[in-house]
């Protein structure tokens, strides 16, 4: 069997259990199989569509309420807390599935979920999530505000050193160097500070150093590829080799800056790496880079590694455009 193959049965029989099986687990009145099951999923959401993963995210969380309806008082926050976490990572999904709109529903209902079981955190990192839609809509204004917003009401040094990773996206985009790296340097401050936290990790957990990966990602959108390529060929080549999604992401913006920077075949290069992580995770966000990346490399189409690479990058597109 081969890698895709084997991983599309490990997500069936995830939503299998999901599907069929989520009720007489309820019953038990034990959390611990949907925490054992979320740690799962996380990890087949870095390698695989979110249509493979979402189906089961949806009946574990209504799952998870109906439990939280039915438990001891003692039970009912711990079992609220980790509803949060299902509905937050569905959102999280639905983005990369190419549904802002029901991403920002389902990261409102984490939120709602999180209170309701005495943890006000998500809130700030809803915030931190509605800065990123923006980012990828390329809209530079509503980024820094909303995530300027994020860090004055952050509770944690983590969610405060995510919404400052945006900002600095935000400055970024606006060709702002001198506020963008200033703001990646209260970051990397806020992560250094930043404390173990109960539950599953909010956000990225891949990335061992976030802030000089985005650090890489923000010089290119400043227009100084060459630079960026120094950071991102470090950072991507660090990133675990089963995390596709962040491979696929940050294989791409690296590609991108080594074809700004002028590095036509080295870029295609890059990108025939990246393609295959790209075909498995079908990310709605990756999408923007691909796109990009077609045509920055299409006013090169008389280089041969260009010609090469056009037949697999034209099929990828079109399949994640489908």
């Amino acid at each position: 069997m081969d890698r895709r193959s084997m991983l599309s049965a490990g997500a069936a029989s995830v939503v299998a259990f999901g599907m069929g099986g989520t009720h007489a687990v309820a019953e038990t009145g034990s959390a611990e199989p949907f925490r054992v099951m979320f740690d799962q999923l996380r990890k087949l959401g870095q390698t695989a569509s979110p249509s493979l993963v979402l189906p089961s995210l949806v009946a574990q969380t209504h799952s998870l309420r109906e439990m939280a309806r039915n438990a001891k008082p003692a039970q009912t926050a711990e079992i609220l807390a980790l509803t949060a976490r299902y509905a937050e990572f569905a959102g999280w999904m639905t983005q990369e599935a190419g549904d802002d709109r029901a991403a920002m529903w389902w990261t409102d209902r984490s939120v709602e979920l999180a209170e309701a079981g005495g943890d006000r955190r998500l809130g700030a990192h809803a915030l931190v999530r509605r800065a990123l839609v923006a980012l990828y809509r390329h809209d530079a204004r509503q980024t820094v505000e909303v995530a300027q917003l994020a860090r004055r009401q952050a509770l944690t040094d983590r969610i405060r050193g995510w919404a400052a990773l945006h900002e600095a996206q935000g400055h970024a985009l606006a060709g702002d160097h001198a506020r963008c790296m200033r703001t990646l340097d209260v970051a990397r401050e806020h992560l250094s500070a930043a404390r173990p936290e109960p539950g599953p990790t909010l956000g990225a957990s891949h990335l061992s150093d976030p802030a000089t990966m985005i650090a890489g990602w923000c010089l290119h959108d400043l227009g100084r590829p060459r630079a960026a390529t120094e950071v991102l060929d470090r950072e991507v080549s660090a990133l675990p080799e089963q995390a596709l999604r962040s491979r696929a992401r940050y294989g791409l913006r690296r590609a991108l800056a080594h074809a700004a920077a002028g590095e036509i075949e080295h870029a295609c290069a890059l990108t025939t790496e990246a393609l295959p992580g790209v075909d498995a995770v079908t990310s709605a966000t990756v999408l923007t880079d691909l796109r990009k990346l077609s045509q920055l490399l299409t006013r090169h189409h008389r280089v041969p590694a260009v010609q090469a690479l056009q037949p697999a990058l034209v099929a990828s597109l079109h399949h994640r455009s489908a």
